[in-house]
């Protein structure tokens, strides 16, 4: 069962809990930056830090990271960063644990629950940003060989998730903006999911309203209580990610990502209200809509989706711009993963998504 808590001073208290005698931290580009990289740094533990990976996590990057984990003979692991640096973490703790090695992080195996007892090596996650809810999934993404592959495993679960919301105070702001996006849309996915549990819809429920709540002040005020809101609403959103998954947003928004070069909460966000308002058209019977929408402060799903639109705009996250549209529909519609609209609540097929997609981009 992982353990949520808050505040930076309370790192060294959890390193004393797992017994930790050699550190493996896992850190980004950011981590230079951090307002919170001194208090990282005095704690008493040896250290040994991998930061060798790109922002898109490659297999042989995480190679890397694994061999020095097992050269340096560590016994502990401290993600700190948005979700590559967890999920390079996470990867190295699957491939050091699983008697396939790094050939579990690959094809076939990559597709398999490989058994692994995670508590050999604890694992503590601080995350930078608001959105991703990394630091409370099993899940992982790595590319291979140009194709990306998510690696999942109950054992890669961080044992604690350490939030700490000052560190979100330097972020510069379109990055807020895309990182709560994802989130909120997590959170509304989640929702709706056909994997959803009554679990699962609570945790979507309270991160539903806590960004409802607190985002304008957060991006546009900066509130310190704030961001520490909506970053404990992106942990809730993980949290009900963990146990359904994303759906139609999610599974549309990866090749809207690589053709426009959009972050990915921005790309899933322009995804969102066209999908839902087409599930509304095939299915306006479905209860779960009026209940997303009530966490969002609204009366009607009809209301919650042009709500939405309107957040878009107040936030100056446009859709992407089409240069050659047939072409890029027809690359976009083929991409879609059939796993991921598998969980969506009403069927996608490549027309519809073909369809959906010229009403995305502008």
């Amino acid at each position: 069962m992982q353990k949520i808590t808050e505040g930076i001073d309370k790192l060294q208290d959890l390193l004393k809990t797992t017994g930790c005698r050699k550190l493996f931290m896992v850190i980004d580009s950011s981590y230079q930056f951090l307002n919170i990289k001194e208090r990282i740094e005095d704690i008493t533990v040896s250290k040994v830090t991998f930061s060798d990976f790109t922002p898109n996590p490659l297999y042989e990057d995480v190679c890397k990271g694994i061999d020095l984990f097992l050269k340096e003979n560590c016994d502990a692991i401290l993600a700190v960063g948005g979700g590559s640096s967890i999920d390079v973490a996470k990867c190295i703790k699957l491939a050091v644990l699983a008697r396939e090695g790094r050939e579990g992080l690959i094809p076939p195996l990559v597709s398999e629950r490989l058994d692994i007892d995670g508590k050999r090596i604890p694992f503590i996650a601080i995350p930078t940003t608001a959105g991703t809810g990394s630091e409370s999934t099993h899940n992982a993404v790595m590319y291979y060989q140009g194709s990306k592959q998510t690696v999942t495993n109950d054992g890669v679960l961080p044992d604690y998730a350490l939030l700490e919301p000052k560190v979100l105070a330097t972020l510069p702001l379109y990055q807020k903006k895309c990182t709560m996006m994802d989130a909120l849309c997590q959170g509304i996915e989640s929702w709706w999911s056909v994997n959803a549990t009554d679990q699962s819809r609570e945790y979507s429920k309270t991160a539903l309203q806590l960004i409802t709540r607190y985002w304008r002040s957060y991006i546009f005020d900066n509130d310190r209580y704030s961001a520490s809101q909506v970053m404990l609403a992106a942990n809730y959103a993980g949290r009900a990610i963990n146990i359904s998954a994303t759906t139609a947003a999610h599974a549309m928004s990866y090749k809207i990502t690589s053709l426009y070069n959009l972050p990915h909460g921005h790309a899933v966000a322009v995804c969102l209200p066209a999908i839902w308002e087409y599930m509304l058209e095939v299915r306006p019977e479905m209860e779960v809509f009026s209940l997303i929408s009530r966490a969002l402060g609204y009366d009607s799903a009809e209301k919650a989706i042009s709500g939405f639109r309107e957040m878009m705009k107040e936030l100056e996250l446009s859709c992407p711009v089409a240069i050659n549209r047939d072409r890029e529909l027809d690359v976009l519609s083929k991409s879609v993963n059939p796993v991921r609209m598998k969980n969506n609540p009403v069927f996608i097929d490549q027309e519809t998504a073909w369809k959906l997609y010229n009403q995305i981009l502008s």
